[in-house]
């Protein structure tokens, strides 16, 4: 078995598990878990060990669902504004398009946190990481990213707080 059948075969599911909590969308975590690997497979010998595979991989498919993210918002901009202009009377729409609404607000307050309270968070909720694993990620103790994260939580509660 070679290095990156290894690497799929021990790491599939943490990475498809991670974008699938990231995207809420089945199809869509497995299109970008198969496109981390493809990529994984072009950058393998970049791979300088100083981290876990694990964390290496997420961090590409944490960056191919961003570029993905930002490449469907274009296309659904339009289809959004049309959205708007004309609203369905049917309350399970508009409950869709307001949780739709708030996830967005959440990712946007998301990615205006500083680190590492930003990427603790993403690691906790998205890729459903123990504090340990966290931890050892930054070189830091449980209690650090325990801290860390609910520090994050409350950032984000706030904000949102402020926006409503």
């Amino acid at each position: 078995m070679t290095d990156i059948e290894q690497l799929y075969h021990t790491y599939f599911n943490d990475v498809y598990r991670y974008i699938l909590r990231l995207s809420g969308n089945a199809h869509t975590a497995e299109e970008i878990t198969s496109e981390t690997f493809f990529k994984a497979i072009k950058s393998i010998d970049r791979f300088r060990g100083d981290c876990d595979a694990r964390v290496w991989l997420c961090q590409i498919a944490k960056n191919c669902y961003y570029s993905y993210v930002k490449k469907i918002e274009k296309t659904v901009s339009s289809e959004e504004t049309e959205l708007r202009e004309s609203p369905d009377p049917s309350s399970d729409v508009a409950e869709e398009y307001a949780v739709r609404e708030e996830l967005e607000r959440i990712r946007q307050i998301l990615h205006g946190i500083s680190e590492p309270y930003k990427e603790v968070f993403m690691w906790r909720v998205y890729a459903q990481l123990s504090f340990r694993e966290i931890a050892q990620m930054f070189g830091k103790n449980e209690n650090w990213a325990c801290v860390t994260y609910h520090r994050a939580r409350k950032m984000i509660k706030e904000r949102l707080e402020e926006k409503n």
